[in-house]
Protein backbone atom coordinates (compact mmCIF):
# COMPACT_ATOMS: atom_id res chain seq x y z
CA UNK A 1 0.00 0.00 0.00
CA UNK A 2 1.14 3.56 -0.69
CA UNK A 3 -0.08 6.95 -0.62
CA UNK A 4 0.92 7.51 -3.88
CA UNK A 5 -1.53 4.73 -5.71
CA UNK A 6 -3.66 5.68 -7.73
CA UNK A 7 -7.63 4.32 -6.76
CA UNK A 8 -7.15 2.13 -8.96
CA UNK A 9 -4.50 -0.01 -8.20
CA UNK A 10 -5.92 -0.22 -4.58
CA UNK A 11 -9.07 -1.62 -5.86
CA UNK A 12 -7.06 -4.67 -7.45
CA UNK A 13 -7.19 -7.90 -6.86
CA UNK A 14 -4.28 -9.37 -9.36
CA UNK A 15 -4.41 -12.93 -11.33
CA UNK A 16 -2.22 -14.90 -9.35
CA UNK A 17 0.18 -17.08 -12.04
CA UNK A 18 1.42 -20.63 -11.30
CA UNK A 19 4.30 -21.06 -9.99
CA UNK A 20 7.84 -20.86 -11.56
CA UNK A 21 10.31 -22.00 -9.23
CA UNK A 22 13.86 -22.73 -10.64
CA UNK A 23 14.81 -25.78 -8.66
CA UNK A 24 16.65 -28.66 -10.70
CA UNK A 25 15.01 -31.75 -10.73
CA UNK A 26 11.34 -30.86 -10.31
CA UNK A 27 8.39 -32.69 -12.41
CA UNK A 28 6.76 -29.29 -13.42
CA UNK A 29 2.98 -30.40 -14.13
CA UNK A 30 1.22 -27.03 -12.95
CA UNK A 31 1.13 -24.15 -15.69
CA UNK A 32 -0.21 -26.06 -18.72
CA UNK A 33 3.36 -25.46 -21.01
CA UNK A 34 4.10 -27.81 -23.27
CA UNK A 35 6.53 -31.07 -22.15
CA UNK A 36 8.23 -30.55 -25.96
CA UNK A 37 10.64 -28.25 -26.99
CA UNK A 38 9.15 -26.43 -30.40
CA UNK A 39 9.51 -27.21 -33.97
CA UNK A 40 13.24 -26.58 -35.73
CA UNK A 41 11.50 -24.58 -38.45
CA UNK A 42 10.48 -21.87 -34.94
CA UNK A 43 14.60 -22.44 -34.01
CA UNK A 44 15.52 -21.77 -37.49
CA UNK A 45 13.39 -18.35 -37.81
CA UNK A 46 14.56 -17.04 -34.76
CA UNK A 47 18.10 -17.42 -35.58
CA UNK A 48 17.32 -15.77 -39.01
CA UNK A 49 15.61 -13.04 -37.58
CA UNK A 50 18.12 -12.87 -34.74
CA UNK A 51 20.61 -9.99 -36.61
CA UNK A 52 21.26 -6.84 -37.56
CA UNK A 53 17.67 -5.97 -38.12
CA UNK A 54 16.73 -6.00 -34.35
CA UNK A 55 17.87 -2.57 -34.41
CA UNK A 56 14.58 -1.57 -36.05
CA UNK A 57 11.04 -2.30 -35.03
CA UNK A 58 9.18 -4.99 -35.82
CA UNK A 59 6.33 -4.72 -38.33
CA UNK A 60 3.79 -3.26 -36.61
CA UNK A 61 0.82 -5.07 -38.70
CA UNK A 62 2.56 -8.15 -37.68
CA UNK A 63 1.43 -8.98 -41.72
CA UNK A 64 3.23 -12.11 -42.28
CA UNK A 65 1.97 -13.67 -38.89
CA UNK A 66 -1.71 -12.53 -39.71
CA UNK A 67 -1.56 -13.89 -43.11
CA UNK A 68 -0.12 -17.28 -42.20
CA UNK A 69 -2.81 -17.76 -39.32
CA UNK A 70 -5.94 -16.35 -41.83
CA UNK A 71 -4.39 -19.23 -44.49
CA UNK A 72 -4.90 -21.74 -41.80
CA UNK A 73 -8.33 -20.87 -40.89
CA UNK A 74 -9.16 -19.76 -44.20
CA UNK A 75 -10.07 -16.53 -43.47
CA UNK A 76 -8.49 -12.68 -44.98
CA UNK A 77 -5.54 -10.98 -42.66
CA UNK A 78 -8.13 -8.23 -41.65
CA UNK A 79 -9.90 -11.18 -39.72
CA UNK A 80 -6.83 -11.51 -37.66
CA UNK A 81 -5.85 -10.03 -34.76
CA UNK A 82 -2.44 -10.60 -32.61
CA UNK A 83 -0.77 -9.24 -29.65
CA UNK A 84 1.42 -10.13 -26.97
CA UNK A 85 -0.07 -13.44 -25.86
CA UNK A 86 -3.74 -14.72 -25.71
CA UNK A 87 -4.22 -12.49 -22.21
CA UNK A 88 -3.12 -9.09 -23.78
CA UNK A 89 -5.53 -9.69 -26.63
CA UNK A 90 -8.32 -10.77 -24.03
CA UNK A 91 -7.47 -7.68 -22.40
CA UNK A 92 -8.22 -5.37 -25.30
CA UNK A 93 -11.40 -7.46 -25.74
CA UNK A 94 -12.84 -6.96 -22.31
CA UNK A 95 -11.85 -2.71 -22.84
CA UNK A 96 -13.14 -3.05 -26.31
CA UNK A 97 -16.06 -5.27 -26.63
CA UNK A 98 -17.32 -6.24 -23.37
CA UNK A 99 -18.18 -3.30 -21.18
CA UNK A 100 -21.99 -2.30 -21.83
CA UNK A 101 -24.63 -1.68 -19.35
CA UNK A 102 -25.71 -5.11 -18.97
CA UNK A 103 -23.69 -7.12 -17.83
CA UNK A 104 -20.98 -9.50 -19.38
CA UNK A 105 -21.73 -13.47 -18.32
CA UNK A 106 -19.13 -16.20 -17.64
CA UNK A 107 -19.03 -19.37 -15.81
CA UNK A 108 -18.59 -18.95 -11.83
CA UNK A 109 -15.40 -21.55 -12.24
CA UNK A 110 -13.45 -20.34 -14.86
CA UNK A 111 -10.17 -18.30 -16.20
CA UNK A 112 -9.72 -16.61 -13.27
CA UNK A 113 -8.08 -13.63 -15.44
CA UNK A 114 -11.91 -12.88 -16.31
CA UNK A 115 -12.04 -11.51 -13.04
CA UNK A 116 -8.97 -9.77 -12.88
CA UNK A 117 -10.43 -8.15 -16.16
CA UNK A 118 -13.50 -6.59 -15.41
CA UNK A 119 -11.79 -5.28 -12.17
CA UNK A 120 -9.70 -3.80 -14.03
CA UNK A 121 -11.59 -1.99 -16.87
CA UNK A 122 -14.74 -1.67 -14.19
CA UNK A 123 -17.17 -4.37 -16.83
CA UNK A 124 -20.46 -5.48 -14.92
CA UNK A 125 -20.27 -9.13 -14.39
CA UNK A 126 -22.66 -12.17 -13.64
CA UNK A 127 -21.33 -15.36 -12.94
CA UNK A 128 -23.01 -18.44 -14.31
CA UNK A 129 -22.76 -21.78 -12.52
CA UNK A 130 -21.65 -25.03 -13.77
CA UNK A 131 -24.46 -27.59 -14.43
CA UNK A 132 -23.59 -30.50 -12.63
CA UNK A 133 -20.38 -32.37 -13.52
CA UNK A 134 -18.59 -29.08 -13.59
CA UNK A 135 -20.26 -28.30 -17.00
CA UNK A 136 -21.35 -24.82 -19.20
CA UNK A 137 -25.14 -25.66 -19.89
CA UNK A 138 -25.87 -23.08 -22.65
CA UNK A 139 -29.79 -22.70 -21.76
CA UNK A 140 -28.39 -21.04 -18.93
CA UNK A 141 -26.93 -18.12 -20.91
CA UNK A 142 -30.46 -17.22 -22.36
CA UNK A 143 -30.69 -13.73 -20.15
CA UNK A 144 -30.38 -10.35 -20.63
CA UNK A 145 -26.62 -9.16 -21.01
CA UNK A 146 -23.72 -7.25 -22.30
CA UNK A 147 -21.65 -9.77 -23.48
CA UNK A 148 -20.66 -13.52 -22.95
CA UNK A 149 -16.97 -14.92 -22.76
CA UNK A 150 -16.37 -18.30 -22.21
CA UNK A 151 -13.39 -20.36 -22.29
CA UNK A 152 -13.76 -23.73 -24.69
CA UNK A 153 -12.43 -26.17 -23.57
CA UNK A 154 -13.24 -24.65 -20.16
CA UNK A 155 -10.07 -24.02 -17.22
CA UNK A 156 -9.25 -25.65 -15.35
CA UNK A 157 -12.30 -28.20 -15.22
CA UNK A 158 -11.23 -29.25 -19.05
CA UNK A 159 -14.58 -29.63 -20.26
CA UNK A 160 -15.04 -28.98 -23.86
CA UNK A 161 -18.72 -27.55 -25.55
CA UNK A 162 -19.42 -29.08 -29.30
CA UNK A 163 -19.20 -26.77 -32.03
CA UNK A 164 -23.03 -26.90 -32.04
CA UNK A 165 -23.65 -25.69 -28.68
CA UNK A 166 -21.43 -22.35 -29.58
CA UNK A 167 -23.33 -21.96 -32.66
CA UNK A 168 -26.16 -22.42 -30.77
CA UNK A 169 -25.04 -20.06 -28.22
CA UNK A 170 -23.65 -16.89 -30.96
CA UNK A 171 -26.85 -17.44 -32.87
CA UNK A 172 -29.43 -16.88 -29.92
CA UNK A 173 -27.46 -13.43 -28.81
CA UNK A 174 -27.24 -11.57 -32.13
CA UNK A 175 -26.96 -8.37 -31.06
CA UNK A 176 -24.19 -9.32 -27.97
CA UNK A 177 -20.48 -10.41 -28.58
CA UNK A 178 -20.02 -13.70 -27.86
CA UNK A 179 -15.85 -14.43 -26.97
CA UNK A 180 -14.58 -18.07 -26.88
CA UNK A 181 -11.39 -18.55 -25.72
CA UNK A 182 -10.03 -21.39 -27.06
CA UNK A 183 -6.53 -21.87 -25.45
CA UNK A 184 -6.76 -25.24 -25.28
CA UNK A 185 -8.76 -25.88 -27.99
CA UNK A 186 -5.97 -28.03 -30.61
CA UNK A 187 -6.16 -30.84 -27.62
CA UNK A 188 -9.36 -32.60 -28.60
CA UNK A 189 -12.42 -29.80 -28.67
CA UNK A 190 -13.87 -28.19 -32.04
CA UNK A 191 -12.90 -24.34 -32.71
CA UNK A 192 -15.64 -22.02 -33.55
CA UNK A 193 -13.31 -20.04 -36.08
CA UNK A 194 -15.59 -21.70 -39.08
CA UNK A 195 -18.40 -19.92 -37.90
CA UNK A 196 -16.94 -16.52 -38.09
CA UNK A 197 -18.20 -16.03 -41.95
CA UNK A 198 -21.61 -16.57 -40.70
CA UNK A 199 -21.72 -14.21 -37.38
CA UNK A 200 -21.01 -10.94 -36.95
CA UNK A 201 -21.06 -11.30 -33.04
CA UNK A 202 -17.92 -14.00 -32.92
CA UNK A 203 -14.92 -13.62 -31.83
CA UNK A 204 -12.40 -16.22 -31.16
CA UNK A 205 -8.90 -16.47 -29.56
CA UNK A 206 -6.24 -18.53 -29.31
CA UNK A 207 -2.24 -18.70 -28.39
CA UNK A 208 0.67 -19.91 -29.09
CA UNK A 209 1.69 -21.12 -25.46
CA UNK A 210 0.51 -24.36 -25.55
CA UNK A 211 -0.13 -26.63 -28.74
CA UNK A 212 2.73 -24.74 -30.35
CA UNK A 213 5.18 -24.91 -26.92
CA UNK A 214 5.80 -20.93 -27.63
CA UNK A 215 4.68 -19.89 -23.98
CA UNK A 216 7.92 -18.24 -23.47
CA UNK A 217 7.73 -15.80 -26.81
CA UNK A 218 4.30 -14.66 -25.68
CA UNK A 219 1.81 -14.41 -29.31
CA UNK A 220 -1.87 -14.73 -29.17
CA UNK A 221 -4.71 -13.92 -31.78
CA UNK A 222 -8.07 -13.05 -32.02
CA UNK A 223 -10.50 -14.17 -35.34
CA UNK A 224 -13.40 -12.34 -36.27
CA UNK A 225 -15.03 -10.24 -38.80
CA UNK A 226 -13.99 -7.15 -39.90
CA UNK A 227 -15.30 -4.38 -37.33
CA UNK A 228 -14.48 -6.74 -33.90
CA UNK A 229 -10.91 -7.02 -35.35
CA UNK A 230 -10.63 -2.89 -36.11
CA UNK A 231 -11.57 -2.61 -32.19
CA UNK A 232 -9.07 -4.58 -31.02
CA UNK A 233 -6.46 -2.74 -33.86
CA UNK A 234 -7.64 1.05 -31.82
CA UNK A 235 -7.29 -0.15 -28.56
CA UNK A 236 -3.45 -1.38 -29.55
CA UNK A 237 -3.11 1.58 -31.61
CA UNK A 238 -3.86 3.61 -29.09
CA UNK A 239 -1.74 1.79 -26.41
CA UNK A 240 1.78 0.13 -28.39
CA UNK A 241 1.52 0.30 -31.50
CA UNK A 242 4.55 -2.30 -32.11
CA UNK A 243 3.29 -5.29 -29.41
CA UNK A 244 4.42 -8.53 -31.26
CA UNK A 245 8.15 -8.37 -31.36
CA UNK A 246 9.98 -9.37 -34.73
CA UNK A 247 11.57 -12.46 -32.99
CA UNK A 248 8.20 -13.51 -32.08
CA UNK A 249 6.23 -12.80 -34.93
CA UNK A 250 9.43 -15.26 -37.33
CA UNK A 251 8.83 -18.36 -34.59
CA UNK A 252 5.07 -17.84 -34.46
CA UNK A 253 4.85 -17.92 -38.90
CA UNK A 254 7.32 -20.56 -38.68
CA UNK A 255 4.67 -22.87 -35.90
CA UNK A 256 1.82 -22.36 -37.34
CA UNK A 257 3.01 -23.61 -40.76
CA UNK A 258 4.55 -26.32 -39.75
CA UNK A 259 1.89 -28.87 -39.39
CA UNK A 260 3.83 -31.79 -39.38
CA UNK A 261 5.48 -31.17 -35.86
CA UNK A 262 1.98 -29.37 -34.65
CA UNK A 263 0.47 -32.48 -35.28
CA UNK A 264 2.76 -35.41 -33.77
CA UNK A 265 3.32 -32.60 -30.38
CA UNK A 266 -0.61 -32.79 -29.93
CA UNK A 267 -1.10 -36.69 -30.66
CA UNK A 268 2.03 -37.56 -28.09
CA UNK A 269 0.31 -35.38 -25.32
CA UNK A 270 -2.60 -36.80 -25.73
CA UNK A 271 -1.83 -40.28 -25.87
CA UNK A 272 0.02 -39.17 -22.30
CA UNK A 273 -3.38 -38.04 -20.89
CA UNK A 274 -5.85 -40.55 -21.64
CA UNK A 275 -2.81 -42.84 -20.11
CA UNK A 276 -3.03 -40.57 -17.51
CA UNK A 277 -6.80 -40.27 -16.64
CA UNK A 278 -7.06 -44.31 -16.71
CA UNK A 279 -4.42 -44.69 -14.41
CA UNK A 280 -5.90 -42.29 -12.10
CA UNK A 281 -9.39 -43.80 -12.06
CA UNK A 282 -7.83 -47.38 -11.39
CA UNK A 283 -6.49 -45.35 -8.13
CA UNK A 284 -10.03 -44.58 -7.21
CA UNK A 285 -9.85 -40.62 -8.55
CA UNK A 286 -12.95 -39.28 -10.27
CA UNK A 287 -11.57 -37.47 -13.17
CA UNK A 288 -13.46 -34.93 -15.24
CA UNK A 289 -13.45 -35.41 -19.34
CA UNK A 290 -10.30 -33.50 -20.56
CA UNK A 291 -10.08 -32.20 -23.83
CA UNK A 292 -7.05 -30.32 -22.68
CA UNK A 293 -3.17 -30.33 -22.27
CA UNK A 294 -3.96 -31.12 -18.34
CA UNK A 295 -6.48 -33.25 -16.20
CA UNK A 296 -8.77 -32.43 -12.91
CA UNK A 297 -8.56 -34.97 -10.68
CA UNK A 298 -10.06 -35.81 -6.91
CA UNK A 299 -9.52 -38.33 -4.95
CA UNK A 300 -12.48 -39.37 -2.07
CA UNK A 301 -10.33 -40.62 1.00
CA UNK A 302 -7.87 -37.27 0.21
CA UNK A 303 -8.25 -33.43 0.50
CA UNK A 304 -6.89 -31.42 -2.93
CA UNK A 305 -4.27 -29.19 -0.61
CA UNK A 306 -2.86 -32.35 1.00
CA UNK A 307 -2.50 -34.18 -2.22
CA UNK A 308 -0.59 -31.14 -3.29
CA UNK A 309 1.88 -30.70 -0.45
CA UNK A 310 2.72 -34.73 -0.53
CA UNK A 311 3.65 -34.23 -4.60
CA UNK A 312 5.49 -31.21 -4.35
CA UNK A 313 7.80 -33.34 -1.02
CA UNK A 314 8.55 -35.68 -3.63
CA UNK A 315 9.63 -32.85 -6.36
CA UNK A 316 6.23 -33.00 -8.33
CA UNK A 317 4.31 -29.89 -8.57
CA UNK A 318 0.65 -29.45 -9.64
CA UNK A 319 -2.10 -26.78 -9.49
CA UNK A 320 -4.30 -26.48 -6.51
CA UNK A 321 -7.00 -23.97 -6.60
CA UNK A 322 -8.73 -23.10 -2.66
CA UNK A 323 -12.16 -22.36 -4.07
CA UNK A 324 -15.67 -23.67 -3.42
CA UNK A 325 -16.44 -26.82 -4.93
CA UNK A 326 -13.43 -27.14 -6.69
CA UNK A 327 -11.32 -27.67 -3.50
CA UNK A 328 -10.81 -31.53 -3.63
CA UNK A 329 -9.04 -31.17 -7.36
CA UNK A 330 -5.98 -30.97 -8.60
CA UNK A 331 -4.75 -29.73 -11.83
CA UNK A 332 -2.00 -32.00 -13.46
CA UNK A 333 -0.51 -30.84 -16.67
CA UNK A 334 0.20 -33.27 -19.14
CA UNK A 335 4.31 -34.18 -18.91
CA UNK A 336 6.53 -36.43 -21.28
CA UNK A 337 6.03 -40.04 -21.09
CA UNK A 338 8.50 -39.90 -18.11
CA UNK A 339 7.04 -37.23 -16.22
CA UNK A 340 3.21 -39.05 -16.31
CA UNK A 341 4.97 -41.98 -14.52
CA UNK A 342 6.82 -40.08 -11.67
CA UNK A 343 3.60 -38.21 -10.60
CA UNK A 344 1.99 -41.42 -10.57
CA UNK A 345 4.72 -43.03 -8.66
CA UNK A 346 4.25 -40.26 -6.34
CA UNK A 347 0.42 -40.13 -6.07
CA UNK A 348 1.00 -44.50 -5.43
CA UNK A 349 3.99 -43.32 -2.17
CA UNK A 350 0.76 -40.65 -1.03
CA UNK A 351 -2.19 -42.96 -0.98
Amino acid sequence: MSRFWSSAVHALEPYVAGEQPKIPGLVKLNTNESPYGPSQRVLDAIAAASGERLRLYPDPASTGLREAIAKRFGLTMDEVFVGNGSDEVLAFTFAALLKHDAPLLYPDITYSFYKTYARLFEVKVEEIALADGLRVRIKDYDRPCGAIILANPNAPTGIALSLADIEKLVASHPDQVVVIDEAYVDFGAETAASLIPRYENLLVVQTFSKSRSLAGLRVGFALGQRPLIEALERMKDSFNSYPVDMLAQAAATAAIEDEAWFDEACGKIIANRDMVTEALKARGFEVLPSSTNFVFARHPAHQGADLQKGLRERAVLVRHFNKPRISDFLRVTIGTTEECHQFLKAIDQII
